[in-house]
């Protein structure tokens, strides 16, 4: 977002070098309406009507399919709306249908603009190219070349840099996430431990437990074998003293 930003501040502080050639060109060439709607148009275009001059270049290119003149103009009054990638179509078709080399110069030239404008820096450093084959003494289609693969570079800059704290980003999360892996496993393992060391626990506890148990029930047997042997001592006894009773 940043270097868009600083694109278009970059553009708005330069004023593009639009060429208005045709329209100060004679008219002995155009037909009496072709002509008629021209000449017309280009008053409009004078006083900044530049939706006005419009309609009237496309009354004079309805009279004329081929007039490259009536086409490039209504490329201008394009531009001049603001329509950069309309108005870029109609100078691409005013350099197909011109056979002058000045004229279709021209006509890449303002393709360059307007494809500038419409943020195609690459695209439009090659319509300059385009018309300084053309034409090599056009001193505006050099600055305008120049200015526009300065912005190029500032744009790969930029991209670069979005790319490079993008790879950060991403590296530091990934960072976080082997530490945040990290944090679990050592937690699961403490917690499996922690399960381990209760399991042996109650296992010594049942153990215990299991010992005690053994313990009462031999102390059990011991005193009912103890009983037994003092009923028996005691049955004894009796059948002796019956017997003196009976001796007696």
């Amino acid at each position: 977002m940043s270097g868009e930003k600083t694109y278009m501040s970059l553009l708005k502080s330069h004023r593009l070098r639009v060429t208005a050639l045709l329209l100060l060109l004679p008219l002995l060439s155009y037909s009496q309406a072709e002509k008629k709607y021209i000449r017309q148009g280009n008053r409009e275009y004078g006083k900044d009507k530049f939706r006005e001059s419009e309609i009237l270049y496309r009354k004079a290119a309805d009279k004329n399919n081929g007039s490259a003149d009536a086409v490039f103009n209504i490329g201008n009054a394009l531009y001049k709306q603001n329509k950069h990638e309309d108005a870029a179509r109609q100078f691409s078709g005013s350099f197909e249908m011109n056979d002058d080399k000045k004229k279709k110069s021209a006509g890449l030239y303002n393709l360059g603009n307007s494809l500038l404008m419409a943020n195609k820096i690459p695209e439009s450093i090659e319509a300059y190219k385009g018309s300084l084959k053309l034409d090599p003494d056009n001193m505006e289609a050099k600055y305008n070349l120049a200015y526009a693969q300065d912005l190029l570079n500032q744009q790969q800059q930029q991209q670069n840099q979005d790319q490079n704290r993008d790879q950060e980003n991403k590296d530091n999360k990934d960072q976080q996430q082997d530490q945040k892996g990290e944090q679990d496993q050592q937690q699961q393992d403490k917690q499996k431990q922690e399960q381990e060391q209760q399991q042996q626990n109650g296992a010594a506890r049942e153990q215990e437990i299991s010992r005690e148990d053994a313990e009462r029930i031999l102390n059990s047997l011991a005193n009912d074998e103890k009983e037994v042997q003092e009923k028996v001592k005691l049955a004894k006894a009796r059948q002796q003293k019956v017997k003196t009773l009976r001796n007696w």
